[in-house]
């Protein structure tokens, strides 16, 4: 058989046969004096096999271990890994499939957050703080709480979301003195009721993600666009929620 042969024969390609051949995991056989290359029974065997293993999931760098064990012993130990491997995807993917059913059933009530999809806590977090489009510091306080609901660990976030529930009634308020801010300097006489406004509201869990270093990452993220005033007054912020940390330690 020449290679388009074998590779009908057994259901994979020509370029697949050559693939395998420079990984080493398929010997080349010796070329005729016509230039071809004539496959055999054995090579058809060795080739169904590969095919085989690489459908039920194996890498080639795993297909290559278990070729190389004439006994078996390191194919039970790879598919023993790779059940073990699918078991978790499984279940992973049963996850995705329940987060997205709810956030289907939020779609159809209307629900479904512009910034979604998020957790259930920060949707109902979101739900609780309504629609405030006058308020430049209300829209990017939703973005930053979508980032934390992102990068923050799941056990971490839904705590931290709890923490924030029932900061809805004094929002609007810190909103208004922060957006009073915009384009004034951190001298500003009303930056230190701003700060105070905000430091009652944040919880202490929610400032332990702010770095004091530049480039801090979520830091940068929380004083991009800020006003100078409203940087100083986000900052000044987090070091009193920081001082009553220590006050309380």
């Amino acid at each position: 058989m020449r290679i388009g042969e074998i590779a009908a024969l057994i259901g994979v390609t020509p370029r697949a046969v050559r693939h395998y051949h420079h990984l080493g995991l398929l010997p080349e056989p010796v070329r005729r004096s016509n230039g071809y290359r004539e496959y055999g029974i054995r090579d058809a065997v060795l080739l169904a096999r590969i095919r085989r293993l690489t459908e039920l999931g194996l890498g080639l760098d795993e297909v290559r271990d278990v070729l190389a064990d004439d006994e078996g012993r390191e194919l039970v130990e790879v598919l023993q890994e790779l059940d073990e491997d699918l078991g978790r995807q499984e279940a992973v993917i049963r996850e995705r499939r329940q987060r997205l059913a709810a956030l289907l059933a939020e779609a159809r009530d209307g629900r479904l957050a512009a910034e979604g999809p998020l957790s259930p806590q920060l949707t109902g977090l979101l739900a609780g703080l309504g629609e405030m489009p006058d308020s430049p510091m209300a829209v990017k306080d939703r973005e930053v709480l979508a980032l934390l609901d992102t990068v923050v660990p799941e056990a971490e976030r839904v705590r931290l979301m709890e923490t924030l529930q029932g900061m809805e009634e004094h929002a609007g308020e810190v909103y208004g003195l922060l957006d009073a801010l915009a384009g004034k300097e951190p001298d500003d006489p009303r930056v230190t009721r701003a700060a105070a406004a905000l430091a009652a509201l944040l919880p202490d869990d929610l400032v332990v993600h702010f770095s004091d270093k530049v480039g801090g990452g979520l830091t940068d993220v929380i004083f991009a666009d800020l006003a100078p005033a409203q940087s100083a007054a986000v900052r000044r912020a987090i070091e009193l929620v920081k001082q009553r940390q220590e006050e309380q330690s």
